[in-house]
């Protein structure tokens, strides 16, 4: 484990953390989800297949990468195409950079030992085809199992979104388990020990590179175990705004004084507004908007 972050930081890209806090500043604290579900491709007028899928990628990057702070491609919907799929994704990820947009790969990766060192390999290395920005990890067989991927991500000036509290109805079941002392409070202050401990690397102002996935419309479940979400000092991923319910009302009242390291994720809020660029840069500007003003 390194001491200090200087000590793996790799020359000429910022933390990921400090990027994404200019991002923010600069377009607003909106993450749109790049979700090709068949039924969007269908609305779309495009095939469930490899050429729909990428049509519908680069679509919603040429539409949005002005706009949001941040583009999260889903990578179960890409796998599900196979090898042409996941070059699907590396071209998408290859647009958002071309782009100059953030973007968040939604793999929800999670393992042990080697094979954990090889999923951060892929998806936070320099000169991986399928690295992104950042990317969301499962710390359900420990916190401490996801070291290599924290470690690479620190060293690449990239960043990771730890699953921390969803709003499925399951998630209770393993995250709220604990009650004051819960996973999920585990999880939340593990992610704020870590930003401390790359607080200074070079380049890193204000917002650390490890965030936390907490979903939008969690509603009091953030009181109820007692949660800091400002002690992590890091990004708080919130999926759920628009289609799944929750508003930028909801999102203030739920996550209160952590507000402002909120990235709000719409997915087919937007995407429902294609296949039209117009359409969909209009849908990204008007969610965009809400969010910082409602």
């Amino acid at each position: 484990m390194p001491e200090s972050a200087a000590a793996v930081q790799q020359p000429g890209r910022e933390p990921f953390g400090s990027r994404l806090a200019a991002a923010m500043a600069a377009r607003g604290p909106l993450c749109v989800g790049i979700d090709p579900h068949p039924g969007l491709l269908a609305d779309w007028g495009l095939n469930d297949d490899v050429a729909g899928l990428e049509r519908f990628s680069l679509t919603v990057v040429e539409a949005v990468a002005t706009l949001a702070a941040a583009v999260k491609p889903q990578v179960a919907l890409y796998e599900r195409h196979g090898s042409a799929g996941m070059a699907v994704l590396e071209r998408t990820l290859a647009a958002a950079s071309d782009a100059g947009v953030l973007s968040i790969a939604d793999a929800k990766r999670g393992d042990i030992g080697s094979t954990m060192a090889a999923y951060a390999d892929a998806w936070l290395r320099d000169g991986s085809s399928l690295a992104a920005d950042s990317v969301t990890l499962s710390p359900y067989l420990g916190f401490e199992s996801l070291r290599p991927a924290l470690d690479l991500a620190a060293g690449s000036g990239r960043g990771v979104f730890v699953l921390a509290l969803t709003s499925n109805p399951e998630g209770k079941s393993v995250q709220h388990v604990g009650g004051s002392e819960s996973v999920a409070r585990r999880i939340v202050e593990a992610a704020a020990e870590e930003n401390r401990r790359y607080a200074g690397a070079p380049g890193s102002v204000g917002m650390g590179s490890v965030g936390l996935v907490v979903g939008a419309t969690v509603g009091t479940a953030l009181v109820d175990l007692g949660l800091d979400l400002n002690a992590v000092q890091g990004p708080i991923l919130a999926p759920g705004l628009g289609a799944q319910g929750a508003t930028p009302a909801d999102l203030r009242a739920t996550f209160g004084e952590a507000y402002p390291a909120v990235l709000a994720t719409s997915s087919r809020g937007i995407l429902a507004a294609g296949p039209a660029v117009a359409g969909l840069r209009s849908s990204t500007e008007s969610t965009r908007d809400g969010l910082l003003n409602g």
